[in-house]
């Protein structure tokens, strides 16, 4: 279980309640293209196996997808994901967000991820004007492997090796 703010964080299959919960999340511009809408389809994404919630004592403060559920649409087909890798989507509780928390919370969902897929190769895609989270995802070892433009935002995949 690593730290994050000096606190044990638990990663579990999303549950309804979760995903109800992270569905009505909204994000202050210009990261309000990761805001929800409280879908019943936005909740079933969430519950189709691949979301997982990170924990704090019961507190949800973000969650991890991996696999398919980490795709832009637009760059599935410019086959930016033909390559083998797990990829890793995330998004931290909007209070929680530029508080320092990113690199924690992103080694957290790498460390789980590896843990439970054991791929060799590690992917995620970000919006290209999210500069603060492209520079977590460099500082953890990512590197940028191309962009694409998807509903008029143009979206980096940017990947690194597991080391073993």
């Amino acid at each position: 279980m690593s730290l994050i703010g000096g606190l044990p964080v638990r990663i579990d299959t999303l549950n309804e309640e979760s995903a109800r919960e992270i569905s009505a999340w909204k994000y202050e511009k210009p990261y309000d293209l990761y805001s929800h809408d409280e879908s019943p389809a936005l909740i079933n994404e969430l519950l189709n196996g691949a979301y997982y919630g990170a924990k704090v004592n019961e507190s949800l403060i973000g969650y991890f997808c991996y696999g398919e559920s980490a795709h832009v649409p637009a760059g599935k087909k410019e086959g930016f994901y033909e390559e083998k890798a797990l990829d890793i989507g995330l998004g931290l509780r909007p209070d929680l967000t530029g508080k320092g928390l990113g690199a924690s919370f992103l080694t957290r969902g790498m460390d789980f991820g590896i843990k439970t897929f054991r791929p060799s190769k590690l992917r995620l895609t970000v919006a290209a004007f999210n500069q603060r989270a492209v520079t977590v995802y460099q500082r953890a070892g990512f590197i940028i492997q191309g962009a694409f433009m998807n509903n008029n935002i143009e979206f980096i995949v940017m990947s690194c090796h597991v080391k073993r």
